[in-house]
């Protein structure tokens, strides 16, 4: 019947080439618009819009992805309560960057009167949710952790997610190096599953808890895509572990059981010490300082000021140059036999005697382990100098003093004598007696950041007799050797 229909009359034939024809040139005009469309087309959201045939192309936020870090990708998530924030608010706003930073610190209570309203140079605010409404509060061995390790999840909650890259966890005694953190985390993938903090300096600290823990107090980072798996199973993950008594130790649990182990990250710092950490300052490791925490249970920073004031003053030396911040450089004064060792921003030392690198980086015992554990070696989770009172062995301590730049990137930070050393000068150094020396200027050429890792050299300029010794930093020649 078909084959009738189809060569029944000429007519019918040439009515059939001529639909062939016009759907042949139909399709060339569509795939020629289509093609036309393909090309041109640069701003839409996906791959593919409404029509299936068009095509667009990656947007701008993909590019962005993988734009290098800046701070604006980083939400800090701090955890506070109402009766520490007092004295803890100054600590706070010594590296808070108002309409830079983004974040908030989580409080137990609703800020009382004294508080409000809020200030603006401190993160916004947010009160925990009430604990109580879980199923398995009875049974939490300590709900305040318990709060405290849920901000992340509230955190999250809150929105505002765009662009956020890593969500770091902190107290409000945890002073941040904001510019050094973003540095860390600029080498890491943050849309792979990263957990990034450091262990405790105390040995016993670690061996209580785990050597496999980010202390939360030194703070520690997760990347965005690890937070997004953690949040919809934390709450489960805390029934789990409803025994355990901290909330850092709860994290690492957690994150355990998804796959993800700890990346320690040096330059992080728990400081789980007691009294005058100094000799730790003063002996930082080559790797830029990215926190420091637990002020209320050592001394001042600086000897001639409080704690929210040191804090404060350290600061002032890092908003001209967080990657030297603390990181210790040597040279030697060879007609007097005096080896210099300046922690860039905090303190220096004059030794009445050629001391290799290789022993001043090792940071003189002023601390001790805190006083809720023993005393009985080891203590600390690295090599330690003890004090002494030998003459050619223990330094002439100085302080930070004021820091200022000049033309042409040049900064001058001043560290002056708090007291005396009170010792007999050193018969190796044919008895040149540094007592007379109350001040040393540094001189710093500053127009890069230091890389990490990388140490820096110095010279110094010194007239016997005069109270005043200079030195000048600067990059180390090849195969100079500092000792």
């Amino acid at each position: 019947m078909l084959q009738n229909i189809r060569y029944k009359t000429p007519h019918g034939a040439s009515c059939k080439t001529f639909a062939v024809s016009s759907l042949i040139i139909f399709i060339l005009i569509f795939c020629t618009l289509s093609y036309t469309q393909f090309c041109n087309k640069s701003n839409s959201v996906g791959l593919f819009g409404s029509n299936p045939f068009e095509f667009i192309r990656p947007t701008s936020s993909q590019s962005v992805t993988n734009s290098p870090t800046n701070i604006s990708h980083i939400r800090f998530v701090i955890a506070g309560s109402v009766n520490s924030w007092k004295h803890r608010k100054s600590y706070i706003e010594a590296w808070w960057r108002p309409n830079e930073t983004r974040g908030n610190v989580f409080l137990d209570l609703p800020p009382t009167q004294e508080f409000l309203p809020w200030s603006s140079a401190s993160p916004p605010y947010q009160i925990n949710e009430n604990l109580t409404k879980l199923r398995i509060y009875p049974k939490l061995a300590n709900p305040g952790q318990v709060r405290m390790y849920r901000s992340i999840l509230e955190s999250f909650r809150l929105g505002d997610n765009k662009d956020v890259r890593w969500c770091v966890m902190g107290d409000d005694d945890s002073l941040f190096f904001v510019d050094n953190l973003v540095e860390l985390l600029g080498k890491y993938d943050h849309n792979k599953y990263y957990y990034i903090g450091a262990n405790s300096e105390a040995i016993r600290a670690n061996y209580d808890f785990s050597f496999d823990m980010g202390y939360g107090g030194a703070g520690y980072a997760l990347s965005y895509s690890l937070i997004e798996t953690l949040v919809p199973m934390m709450d489960s993950c805390i029934e789990r572990y409803s025994y355990v008594w901290v909330s850092d130790q709860l994290s690492s649990f957690c994150l355990a059981d998804i796959g993800v182990a700890l990346t320690i990250a040096k330059g992080i710092h728990q400081i789980d010490l007691d009294g005058d950490i100094s000799g730790l300052l003063s002996s930082h490791p080559q790797y830029p300082i990215i926190t420091l925490h637990h002020f209320d249970f050592i001394n001042p920073l600086y000897p001639s000021k409080n704690q929210a004031e040191s804090i404060s003053h350290m600061m002032e030396a890092a908003k001209f140059d967080q990657s030297r911040m603390l990181q210790q450089t040597i040279c030697y004064h060879r007609p007097t036999n005096w080896t210099f060792s300046v922690s860039w921003g905090y303190s220096a030392h004059i030794y009445e005697n050629i001391i290799p690198r290789s022993v001043l980086r090792k940071p003189l015992e002023t601390f001790g382990p805190p006083s809720y554990y023993s005393k009985t070696p080891p203590l600390f989770m690295f090599n330690t100098r003890k004090l002494t009172d030998n003459p050619c062995e223990a330094p002439h301590v100085f302080f930070m003093d004021s820091i200022k730049k000049l033309e042409d990137n040049l900064v001058i930070t001043t560290y002056n004598r708090t007291s005396p050393r009170n010792l007999q000068p050193c018969s190796a150094s044919a008895n040149h007696s540094a007592d007379s020396i109350t001040q040393i200027q540094v001189f710093l050429q500053s127009t890069k950041r230091k890389e990490a890792g990388r140490i820096e050299c110095c010279d110094v300029e010194y007239v016997d007799g005069m109270n005043v010794a200079d030195v000048k930093l600067r990059s180390c020649l090849n195969g100079e050797l500092i000792a």
